[in-house]
């Protein structure tokens, strides 16, 4: 996606894209602002963006939009959902692993392998090898020394960042050594990764307190 992209819209089509995958039908700026809560008119700036060459199955953009998704009758939610994941770059397989097979670690290993999309979960890691032995997975376990080799050998690119607060900046350490270019984090506490490294923090505090604002401000 250009550059003049702002974030913001970029997890604005991200959202519509989710709405939309699994539905064969046409939406219209309207339906989707009330599936969003955003102004039609931003749905509309942001789908202007996507690419042109993927064609739309007849008919002229709705409104003022120039969009190749869209109709008089509203975007098509299969032409729209396969133009954001080109412009986002999600057209294709990523592999990840997890990192600590505590509770909520160990929860995601066995997940169908249709519950991620295009993500597949490639291995997990665990510091206490005797977990690693007994927990039953349907994907391989390893313990923690052995991540730089299997990550590389694997060419794994995204860690979930499932481990205790005080092991989190030396579990991140060891990811980025073997290579891995994107976390997520669930520990409550900042990593610090090099350059190149992508990190998002997923705090359920923090979504928690989010949510108790958004409430009061609709009481």
């Amino acid at each position: 996606m250009p550059d003049t992209i702002s974030e913001s819209a970029k997890e604005r089509l991200l959202r519509i894209m989710r709405i939309l995958e699994g539905e064969d039908r046409n939406f219209t700026s309207a339906e989707l602002e009330a599936l969003t809560g955003w102004p039609r008119d931003t749905i509309r700036k942001d789908i202007s963006f996507l690419p042109k060459q993927i064609q739309a199955e007849g008919g002229e953009p709705e409104n003022s939009d120039r969009s190749s998704a869209g109709t008089f009758s509203g975007y098509s939610s299969r032409i729209l959902v396969s133009m954001i994941k080109e412009a986002l770059g999600l057209n294709r397989c990523r592999t990840f692993c997890v990192v600590g097979l505590g509770r909520l670690g160990s929860a995601y290993l066995n997940l169908g392998p249709d519950a991620l999309g295009e993500f597949e979960l490639a291995a997990g890691f665990d510091t206490n090898v005797n977990r690693v032995e007994i927990l039953v997975s349907p994907v391989p376990l390893y313990p923690a020394y052995k991540m730089g080799e299997v990550i590389q050998h694997l060419g794994i690119q995204i860690a979930l960042l499932c481990v205790p607060a005080e092991a989190a900046q030396q579990a991140a350490e060891k990811l980025a050594a073997a290579g891995i270019r994107g976390i997520l984090n669930f520990a409550p506490v900042i990593i610090t990764v090099p350059a190149g490294i992508t990190v998002r923090n997923v705090y359920v505090r923090d979504e928690l307190l989010a949510l108790s604002i958004k409430m009061n401000q609709e009481i």
